[in-house]
């Protein structure tokens, strides 16, 4: 009678498979989270130095089963030091003879691991790479991150940073799944210490009683520019949040992105300073008109400013720059502008 064979297959090989997978998460252990040693992968395809074309082919119909990927493959020598790699379409269509040395790229773009797993996901996507190999402190392949690996690095980042650019103060994980504890616990933290941020709007406006309670129509047109000046600054470090996430803008890019900044603030200033004179005139006269014209146009400028060094600034400090869009960003400019409005203010009408 022909035996069937186990679904469970053979126990010796079940132990080793077993003891491999134990060996693999220590490596993993060993590196730091958040580095590409932890990030990356072992079972990779590899050829050996001297090969023909078709013996690497031979050799990765052999590995095909345990690698992540045979699509690019790795050249090394006896001390798996990497010399090259060889992408699968250049080995099929290459003669069976030409050794794989002369058909190699030799300058390969890799890591090491304790690469940070952002700049290996913006290597991987600045030159369209399917993996990139890691190597140790000694210059040996150990493993390589792919592309499904660096999406994944990706998506984490962005949500961290839609997060942080909330004031919240961590992930949540799934939003549909935390509880109202979880929710409360993230969000408070932040929230709490702008309130006392916005204190300072508040003792700039009772600064100002007298200029308030001489000319009230002033207050109508509060909202309105401090507002401004917020959202000019929130664009502003939305756009450097992402420049510096990138990597298309660096700490010494500051200067002339200041100076860049100025312009486009003052056009932006101005084009607003138009749109509500007009509305100051008829509120208050040609004075208010003035006033709201000329704060709405040092409001944007400064909340402009204020919202493209912040995440600068951050940087300097080694903290997320994440942290300054939205709400931080917000309360800041609120405050400057109040004090800008009012004292315009109190200038131009002499109080």
């Amino acid at each position: 009678m022909q035996q069937t064979p186990s679904l469970l297959g053979n126990p010796l090989e079940l132990r080793q498979a077993a003891q491999a997978q134990r060996d693999r998460f220590l490596e993993l252990d060993a590196y730091e989270p958040g580095t590409a040693g932890a990030l990356m992968i072992s079972q990779y395809s590899h050829l050996d130095s001297g090969l023909s074309a078709s013996q690497a082919i031979d050799m990765l119909r052999r590995e095909a089963a345990d690698a992540e990927t045979i699509y690019q493959s790795y050249v090394v020598d006896a001390a798996r030091n990497l010399l090259g790699t060889l992408s699968l379409r250049e080995l099929i269509l290459a003669p069976p003879e030409q050794p794989i040395d002369t058909l190699m790229v030799r300058k390969v773009i890799c890591v090491t691991t304790a690469t940070r797993q952002e700049e290996v996901a913006r290597l991987i996507r600045q030159h369209d790479l399917l993996a990139l190999p890691v190597l140790d402190e000694l210059g040996r392949l150990v493993g390589i991150v792919t592309c499904d690996e660096a999406l994944d690095v990706v998506v984490q980042e962005a949500t961290e940073d839609f997060h942080k650019g909330a004031s919240i103060t961590n992930h949540i994980g799934n939003l549909k799944d935390a509880t109202l504890g979880l929710m409360y616990r993230k969000r408070v933290l932040w929230l709490v210490l702008l309130v006392f941020g916005n204190l300072f709007s508040g003792a700039g406006i009772a600064a100002f009683e007298d200029t308030i309670a001489a000319h009230i129509a002033l207050v109508f047109f509060l909202p309105l520019l401090v507002d401004s000046g917020g959202n000019a600054g929130a664009q502003s470090a939305t756009l450097m949040v992402r420049g510096l996430a990138t990597g298309e803008v660096v700490l010494r890019d500051w200067l002339r992105l200041l100076g860049r900044e100025c312009g486009v603030a003052l056009a932006l200033g101005a084009t607003m300073a138009v749109a509500v004179a007009s509305l100051g005139l008829l509120r208050g006269g040609a004075d208010i008109a003035l006033i709201v014209a000329t704060s709405m146009l040092v409001i944007v400028l400064i909340g402009s400013l204020i919202g493209m060094s912040l995440p600068f600034m951050l940087s300097r400090l080694k903290l997320d720059p994440a942290t300054a869009s939205g709400p931080l960003v917000t309360s800041i400019a609120d405050a400057v502008g109040v004090l800008i409005y009012f004292g315009i203010a109190s200038m131009v009408l002499e109080l």
